[in-house]
């Protein structure tokens, strides 16, 4: 991934982690999913997948995950991936190491979210098509 794409991830990460209703603004023919499972590593990498479709990307467009545990407020960003909005289904996967790593293997609440930078109006504002939030459990592995 370029310097560009990561700085736009990590962009995108950013905006989600502070608009908690993010969900409120996605158009309903487009979908996220989050797999009811989620890996944390030894080190505290968290990987989370799931799939997505969504059309009309004209800006670059980011499947965003964040994850919350127990009754804490503190959202963990999870890594960003590239998204094609081409109307067809696809599979996402987010890599990441929150910091700090306080995380635990157990029940934890993921907010997947499909956003895309539209710069139409000259400024990268963003355009949300999908989101998904759910508990998954966090397995060791």
């Amino acid at each position: 991934m370029s310097l560009r794409q990561t700085t736009m991830v990590f962009t995108a990460s950013l905006f989600l982690c502070a608009v908690p209703t993010a969900h409120a603004f996605a158009d309903p023919h487009e979908t996220v999913t989050v797999d009811p499972t989620g890996r944390l590593a030894p080190d505290g990498t968290v990987t989370l997948s799931g799939t997505y479709r969504c059309t009309g990307g004209t800006g670059p467009v980011f499947v965003s995950s964040a994850l919350t545990q127990g009754n804490g407020t503190a959202r963990h960003g999870v890594g960003g991936t590239r998204a094609i909005c081409d109307g067809e289904q696809h599979a996402w996967t987010n890599t990441g190491r929150p910091s700090p790593a306080d995380l635990k293997p157990g029940v934890s609440n993921v907010e997947a979210t499909v956003m895309e930078l539209d710069s139409r109006s000259g400024l990268p504002l963003p355009r949300f098509h999908a989101a998904q939030r759910q508990d998954v459990v966090l397995t060791r592995g």
